[in-house]
């Protein structure tokens, strides 16, 4: 069973409407949203020979880190009931509006978003803008570090965000709980950030104090990493600002860029653009980092 994903009994499966449930309808939301999709609207390759309208199922769980069978289940109104977390994935992933969001959710039987909690649904302007950068590394994160979408170069530099299962596609959860990490700085380096991702989660946590996933995330990084604790203990309070990050990349090494967060101030996410100066070796780098492409992208990501 999937994290976040309550069960049924055996007995639950395949029916209509039960306990506010409406399967059928989740059901045909779900499949007429990806239909009116195409692989472009996501960032994902058509390829050759593609029958399909709209995206494929495999697609539509890579981008909202379900598995398939889940997927297949949900639209056969049959299986398990989402859970919000996953209700809010598949948002994402099939690009809602909060309108359609909010429907879903009451499809589900779950009370949409409320005021006081985390927005973790993309604007569509802000979708735009991360499609049209297209020669940077650039991703979007909501308020307590979820990544919400990315644009194929920061999977070139980054790794493959979608091999992270869902509820572990987190900035914070990764530095402190994750392994393997790309994004792998000098000491100096990584105690400054380290300081900062804290403080700057903290500051999140007094914003968003009944935010669900705000008090899961706080309680599985001081259940599960000591040097998260020693930080929090400090009680240092600050937010996220741009700064120089190090990438170990496995084919062209390590390249030093700016990492610049640009605030959108509505949905209270960040816009993650990393950069180097213009004819700077850094610059080459992610050049070269450009023509490899995503021949490596199944490697683990920041």
């Amino acid at each position: 069973m999937l994290p976040g994903i309550s069960g049924t009994s055996q007995s639950d499966a395949g029916s209509g409407t039960l306990g506010g449930v409406d399967r059928t309808g989740l059901a045909d939301a779900l499949k007429r949203s990806h239909a009116r999709l195409s692989p472009s609207d996501v960032g994902v390759a058509a390829g050759l020979n593609r029958r399909v309208v709209g995206l494929r199922r495999e697609e539509v769980a890579l981008l909202a880190g379900i598995s398939v069978d889940y997927l297949v289940r949900l639209e056969q109104a049959r299986g398990p009931v989402p859970s919000e977390q996953v209700l809010a994935a598949l948002s994402r992933a099939l690009r809602l509006t909060d309108d359609e969001r909010n429907h879903l959710f009451h499809l589900a039987g779950a009370s949409a978003p409320r005021p006081g909690t985390i927005n973790s649904v993309i604007r569509p302007g802000t979708q735009r803008l991360l499609d049209r950068i297209n020669d940077l590394p650039a991703l979007v994160l909501d308020a307590k570090g979820d990544i919400l979408a990315w644009n194929a170069l920061a999977t070139a530099l980054l790794g493959d965000f979608s091999a992270w299962p869902l509820g572990k596609r987190n900035v914070i959860w990764q530095r402190f709980l994750g392994v393997n990490l790309r994004v792998s700085s000098p000491a100096q380096e990584d105690e400054r950030t380290a300081i900062e991702s804290v403080s700057s989660f903290r500051a999140v946590v007094a914003r968003y104090p009944d935010d669900p996933g705000v008090q899961r995330l706080l309680a599985e990084l001081l259940a599960g990493s000591r040097r998260f604790v020693d930080l929090w203990n400090a009680g240092t309070v600050g937010e996220r600002r741009s700064s120089r990050k190090t990438v170990r990349h496995p084919t062209v090494g390590t390249i030093m860029l700016d990492c610049d967060m640009l605030h959108i101030p509505d949905t209270d996410q960040q816009l993650i653009v990393y950069s180097a100066s213009p004819d700077s070796p850094e610059a080459e780098a992610l050049a070269l980092v450009r023509t490899i492409g995503l021949q490596d992208m199944r490697a683990t990501p920041v």
